[in-house]
């Protein structure tokens, strides 16, 4: 293993790569990981010793903080390769931005700007022959943050590891699924920690998700943890919903994750002269919608799919499944955001960054 310094960053390189092993074309999601990861501690009151080193496991104290009060949060974000073998990010200040905010909801230290940037394009750098070409491979990337401090009194740690790993993935088909309104469960409450992309968010999620799934569904649309009258989520994505010709969605909140996925497809369909209201959406207004024949579509929007295509959804044990239309706004929509991400379509945005 050859030690190198660039940037501050200390390189240990791997002496032999796994990527021969990796069967590119049929890559579970997030299963494969890269030859290396970075990494970088919070100690002393400052963040200190960045390193890209081979992947490995990380050895930890059994009373470290994130185990016992589950401070952790990370980002999803994803690399792409164009033709001429350049990589590029999509809005990677938009996933720096979210995953400082999640942090100081969870009263961890905010990372500084040239640890997570540079750290994550050195790590590109290195293990770029892991990315691949085309429309639909890509390299998803996973910046987390744990508490590290050792001690089980129940306080904010003062020690904390910061980590991205890379993992190759191709084209993230989850098929058309259908979904359950929540009636009794949350994902989020005012005043909680749904704006932030902190891991007990998903964990809490699982076990409603499992009912939902021995009932037939895949996923689950929460609702707000007052009243479940206004749609928020579905399953870990934020949710669009076309009405007659316009497309609906639920504003942020401290319940809603500010996702960038949504966020880019609400300006591209604007773009697109789409008609687009953020606004509270209604169960009664959906059902209705249904009824009569109105609603034409609804999409989970996110980072590993970009849209999710839902079918059907099921409210106090009537099932109203839409009939197929050609043309659909979720269709248009992916087609025009990955075009851009792959760098198949000119950015007229200004959101991808070359990796340099």
């Amino acid at each position: 293993m050859s030690t190198t310094q660039t940037s501050k960053i200390e390189i240990r390189k791997a002496t032999s790569s796994k990527i021969s092993g990796v069967d590119f074309e049929n890559l579970s999601f997030g299963a494969v990981f890269t030859d290396h990861l970075f990494e970088c501690d919070f100690k002393n009151g400052e963040w200190s010793n960045p390193v890209i080193k081979p992947y490995a496991p990380i050895l930890m104290d059994p009373s470290s903080k994130v185990f016992h009060y589950g401070q952790a949060i990370f980002e999803g974000m994803k690399a792409y390769k164009d033709d001429n073998n350049d990589v590029w990010l999509f809005r990677p200040d938009e996933n720096f931005k979210r995953f400082n905010n999640s942090a100081v909801r969870m009263a961890m230290p905010e990372v500084p700007e040239a640890i997570f940037m540079d750290g994550l394009n050195e790590l590109l750098k290195i293990d770029q022959e892991w990315i691949q070409r085309g429309n639909g491979a890509s390299m998803y990337i996973r910046p987390f943050m744990i508490a590290t401090g050792a001690g089980v009194i129940a306080n904010p740690s003062d020690e904390y590891k910061f980590m991205i790993l890379l993992s190759p993935a191709k084209s993230y088909y989850s098929g058309e699924v259908k979904v359950i309104i929540a009636e009794h469960y949350s994902r989020a409450a005012n005043g909680g920690i749904g704006a932030a992309k902190a891991a007990g968010n998903y964990a809490a999620q699982f076990y409603p998700t499992n009912l939902a799934n021995k009932d037939g569904f895949q996923q689950i649309i929460w609702t707000d943890d007052a009243t479940h009258t206004k749609l928020e989520e579905a399953g870990t994505m934020n949710v669009f919903f076309r009405i007659n010709d316009t497309l609906l969605t639920a504003p942020t909140s401290e319940r809603i994750l500010d996702g960038i996925t949504r966020k880019s497809l609400i300006t591209m369909a604007e773009k697109e002269g789409l008609k687009v209201e953020v606004r509270p959406v209604i169960v009664s207004e959906l059902v209705e919608a249904a009824k009569n024949g109105s609603l034409k579509e609804i999409f989970g929007a996110g980072t590993a799919a970009v849209i999710s295509v839902i079918k059907g959804f099921s409210y106090q044990d009537v099932y109203y499944e839409m009939a197929p239309i050609e043309n659909t706004y979720g269709a248009l929509l992916k087609e025009k955001l990955t075009s851009l991400q792959n760098k198949l379509s000119e950015d007229t945005f200004g959101w991808t960054v070359k990796v340099q």
